[in-house]
């Protein structure tokens, strides 16, 4: 008999942990969340959220944001090989997760395809905040699973003390024979600094478990660089910056198929190309021969160009404290290589702008007022131009407050959202969708505090929902948009529970999302040949309840115990679970300081069986995975240096993650070791 974790004994579980223990004064930093818009401490926010930054950060970096992200409670990441890691939060992914880079999107293409990989990278991050819950409405209300807003440092917003500083980082890994290095420095005098950084990332295919093969085509190329510089002045500062990535990336279980239409919404296919997916591991110098030197593995070969405008001003106006402004421009482009020839390429140029007002105190609320404007022309020509060439705007007007009195914290936010979408050769659709959110934080006694918020989201469709019609080799689909879709309603309910200070502390929190007219691509039923099915973009009422938590006891100055775990499920309302829903997961982590300088980490955890599936899915097997990690710190003179060890998958586990498209054919990377150093001065 199947044995899976149940959401409230999850619940019970994580809260009583504590009482086990006896307690001794101990305080904790609480960490502000410059994503909340007032820069609220952890345990005064209505909604949870997670901070990795420092060592955390250091320890969890892998080359895909989903992969950095993976091991946070309620966070998952959806790959499509090693280039491509997508953050799933509570079980929403694509377009229901919005990815910012400092407070603007990241503006790529990963939300319209599962194999497209989100352009932020990992290790030029100064620190990641997760939000999770749709009560993110300062960024959008489609953002019903949460934010990623990943903090850098490619605009200097201080002038450093000794004229200068930098970090460099050198990396390897035993799977997939990588070798990564970044490096970073700022410099600057009197009211200017410059910054100028940089990753380079050459990864082979990995190594599958329990096996010496490889999964062919799993390579992971990547460069990139960012030039900043900035004014500052004593109230604030203004800075510019620009950046350029490439990424060639393997694309894994990619099979394509001669399709055919015989008319609007009618396609056939017909056979489709078996790719050989075999054990050899080639070097690819030569661009020419790329695509034989990988097995015939189809691949992506992405070049993005950025430019970033930040700005903050204190006191920028009578009766306001703050202003800030954020803006990026992306000009995006890949192509899909297959046989040596391009078959499609995806160009998305994009510019989205924020501006924030934070008014003083008023009758005793204080808050911040703003508006956004985003603008997005997408073009897919070639192969697979499953969605016409569409122009987007989207435009945003948000007001977030909060009350305090006495040992409560009363937020209150409001977007009004409208988008416009012109699309070539089909009708153009005008939108507009209102959100809400309400909530209160009772600090009920000195360490322990007490969440609820209530929230009513609205997501607008987007132009792949829309206007989709044809084949996708990534998903094996033809896929069916519907112009006459609606708004999408999300009346989300949630109530956390918090120790943050003394020798145990606690998150725990439980949550209930009612989303009506519900956007999902529901399988016709019709096989239209060549391994292909047909979905079509469809609107039906669902409903996501899960639990999540993570309990933290110092044992003594050196040994920490770390219980954590998560459960959601997703269902419509007529019947049906939703698909890729990740399983559940419960786990365990100690830290423990060996030396006044070494720490080391031993961490394992259990994802169940998934056998909750929507219709034409298949099952996921349940795995173990168990990690370790060693990290020393030392001076010379004045630089700081690290030295760190980690190991995944020390069990060498046969691992499938349910929230992949690619999971029954793609195993997750087998044991491997990672050994790196990293220097600042």
């Amino acid at each position: 008999m199947q044995c899976r974790p149940n959401p409230l004994a999850l619940a019970v579980t994580l809260a009583l942990a504590p009482l086990a223990w006896a307690e001794e004064p101990l305080e904790l930093e609480s960490t502000v969340v410059s994503a909340s818009g007032l820069g609220s401490q952890r345990h005064r926010m209505t909604t949870p959220a997670e901070v990795l930054e420092g060592e955390e950060l250091v320890q969890r970096r892998e080359a895909t944001l989903g992969e950095t992200l993976e091991g946070l409670p309620g966070v998952r990441s959806a790959s499509f090989g090693a280039g491509v890691g997508l953050p799933v939060i509570r079980g929403q992914s694509g377009a229901r997760v919005k990815v910012l880079s400092d407070g603007v999107d990241v503006l790529d293409a990963s939300t319209i395809s599962p194999d497209h990989a989100v352009t932020s990278e990992p290790l030029l991050a100064e620190r990641i905040e997760v939000l999770k819950g749709p009560a993110t409405l300062l960024y959008g209300g489609g953002a019903i699973g949460g934010v990623v807003n990943v903090i850098d440092r490619k605009i200097p917003t201080y002038v450093p003390e000794a004229g200068y500083e930098g970090e460099l980082e050198l990396r390897g890994n035993t799977a997939a024979n990588e070798g990564a290095g970044a490096f970073g420095i700022t410099a600057g005098a009197g009211h200017f600094a410059l910054r100028a950084e940089g990753v380079k990332r050459d990864a082979d295919a990995y190594e599958i478990p329990g096996s010496p093969s490889k999964q062919a085509g799993s390579y992971n190329d990547t460069d990139s660089y960012n030039l900043g510089a900035s004014f500052i002045g004593e109230r604030g500062y203004l800075g510019i910056a620009f950046g350029e990535q490439n990424n060639r990336y393997g694309l894994l279980a990619h099979e394509h198929a001669d399709c055919h239409t015989h008319g609007p919404s009618d396609w056939h296919c017909s056979g489709h190309d078996d790719h050989d997916h075999d054990d050899d591991d080639h070097d690819h110098d030569h661009e020419e021969e790329h695509d034989h030197e990988h097995g015939g593995v189809p691949y992506v070969d992405m070049q993005r160009k950025r430019w970033d405008l930040r700005g903050e001003l204190a006191d920028p106006l009578p009766g306001f404290e703050l202003a800030r402004l954020r803006v990026g421009h992306s000009d995006y482009q890949h192509v899909e290589v297959e046989g040596g020839e391009v078959g499609t390429r995806f160009e998305n140029k994009a510019t989205d702008a924020r501006v924030e007002l934070t008014h003083a105190p008023l009758y005793g609320w204080r808050g911040v007022l703003g508006a956004q404007t985003l603008r997005r022309d997408f073009e897919a020509l070639g192969e697979e131009a499953y969605v016409p060439p569409t122009l987007t705007r989207n435009h945003g007007l948000f007001l977030l407050e909060e009350y305090v009195i006495g040992d409560w914290r009363h937020e209150f936010g409001l977007r009004h959202e409208w988008q416009e979408i012109d699309a070539q050769g089909a009708p153009d659709t005008r939108h507009r969708g209102n959100s809400l959110s309400l909530g209160s934080v009772w600090t009920f006694a000195p360490d322990y505090s007490l969440g609820f918020s209530l929230t009513r989201s609205q997501r607008l469709p987007t132009a792949e929902e829309l206007y989709a019609d044809g084949p996708h080799a990534a998903t094996r689909t033809v896929e069916l948009g519907n112009p006459d879709l609606d708004e999408e309603t999300s009346h989300n309910a949630e109530l956390t529970l918090r120790k943050f200070a003394g020798r145990t502390t606690f998150t725990l929190s439980l949550y209930r999302n009612w989303v009506d007219d519900f956007i999902h691509a529901a399988d016709t039923g019709h096989d239209v040949g060549g391994g292909y099915r047909e979905i079509e973009y469809r609107q039906a009422d669902a409903v996501l309840t899960g639990a999540e938590g993570e309990v933290r006891f110092q044992a003594t100055e050196a040994t920490a115990l770390t219980l954590f775990g998560d459960h959601v499920r997703g269902k419509l309302r007529d019947g049906g679970d939703l698909p890729r829903i990740p399983a559940d997961r419960l786990g365990v982590r100690v830290d423990q300081r060996l030396s006044p300088n070494l720490d080391g980490r031993l961490e394992f955890y259990r994802v169940d069986r998934q056998d909750d599936i929507a219709a034409y899915e298949t099952e996921t097997s349940g795995y173990n995975m168990l990690s370790a990690g060693l990290s020393y710190h030392g001076q010379l003179r004045s630089t700081d240096y690290q030295l760190y060890l980690k190991a995944n998958n020390l069990l060498d586990e046969k691992a499938r993650e349910h929230t992949s498209f690619i999971k029954d054919e793609v195993l997750l990377p087998g044991r491997n070791l990672t050994l790196g150093a990293r220097l600042s001065f």
